[in-house]
């Protein structure tokens, strides 16, 4: 095992919230005491914070074929977890991400976090939390020229229909806890996922302070109650899971490796500005902020790359589409 990277600890710390309550403590965590608070609710309260600066992610290409699993490290330094001095959490970042498709061009996704409970123990290296989460897709800037996107943009907007063209509009996923749908709080738990073995292009274990790992099993997309929009989405969807690997398909099992830098000081005004400067950044183009992410590859190192017959298939069914619903709009 790799030797771990020593980091300064920043003057401040307390403690004692792990061992406020028994259930808190491993091997299994219970946190259901604790309330589900709103995840951007209580930023006035955190002083100390960890970084994914390595955030791992990894899934099935063709759900149910394990050999088909893929590894992609998502943009450094998006995700983190905020905590008072006493290691109370109260507010947990994540990611976002983008993929292009040859018929829509680009598409952001975001897990957004809408509620959190849980706590962190720097001198054990160790925390626990729960999170809500729902998933948005919507198109980046550089779609926004795209011939199909531009026309059916344009066909919405006469008939005043919603469009994803900005993440206040985007399309929502349903996002479940892996082994119980009817869970709402989905599990952060120590250590790498026990689901698939790691290849070392995806561990950290030499620089991180610690690692790890959540999941959540991918659902529908929300209908808006519109044939035309909710087949419309649908088609994104469908493009999205195509030059991401099924990286959102029904049914598959999202799962990611947080691994972490040492704990820092909150600078509550940036914590605030967070999302809204990756948003910003990747809605004009620019891209990650704090640095690109990986492309997926398989275990043995190999990338992975859409399939070129199932293009053509994804523009025949805008075709379909277009000539189903153009005499209606």
């Amino acid at each position: 095992m790799a030797k771990a990277k020593k980091y300064k600890i920043p003057p401040g710390w307390i403690g004692g919230f792990m061992e406020s309550n028994p259930a808190f403590s491993y091997p299994d965590p219970d946190l259901s005491s604790l309330p589900m608070l709103g995840n951007m609710d209580n930023i006035d309260k955190l002083t100390r914070q960890q970084a994914a600066i390595w955030p791992q992610f990894s899934w099935q290409t063709i759900p149910g074929d394990e050999s088909s699993r893929c590894y992609q490290m998502f943009a450094p330094d998006i995700s983190r977890i905020g905590y008072t001095d006493q290691g109370r959490a109260y507010s947990i970042i994540c990611p976002q991400q983008g993929a292009c498709s040859p018929s829509f061009g680009c598409l952001n996704i975001e897990v957004t976090v809408t509620g959190n409970r849980g706590w962190v123990d720097e001198p054990s290296k160790t925390l626990a939390a729960d999170i809500s989460v729902e998933g948005q897709i919507w198109f980046s800037p550089s779609a926004h020229e795209n011939f199909f996107v531009r026309m059916i943009w344009d066909l919405f907007a006469k008939n005043g229909l919603p469009f994803p063209s900005s993440k206040a509009k985007s399309i929502k996923i349903n996002l479940y806890h892996a082994e119980n749908p009817i869970r709402e709080a989905l599990p952060i738990r120590m250590g790498e996922s026990p689901r698939f073995k790691n290849p070392a292009f995806a561990r950290h274990e030499a620089e991180a302070f610690a690692v790890a790992n959540v999941e959540v099993k991918i659902g529908p997309i929300r209908k808006v109650g519109s044939e035309v929009v909710d087949e419309f989405n649908q088609l994104v969807m469908d493009a999205f899971n195509l030059a991401s690997g099924n990286l959102l398909t029904p049914g598959n099992i999202l799962t990611w490796n947080v691994w972490v830098t040492g704990p820092q000081l909150v600078d509550r005004q940036e914590w605030r500005d967070h999302a809204e400067k990756w948003r910003k950044s990747i809605d004009t183009g620019h891209g990650s902020p704090d640095g690109p992410g990986t492309r997926p590859r398989y275990f043995d190192g190999r990338l992975f790359s859409p399939v070129e017959s199932a293009v053509e298939e994804e523009i025949d069914k805008i075709i379909a589409y277009l000539k189903k619903h153009l005499p209606k709009l």
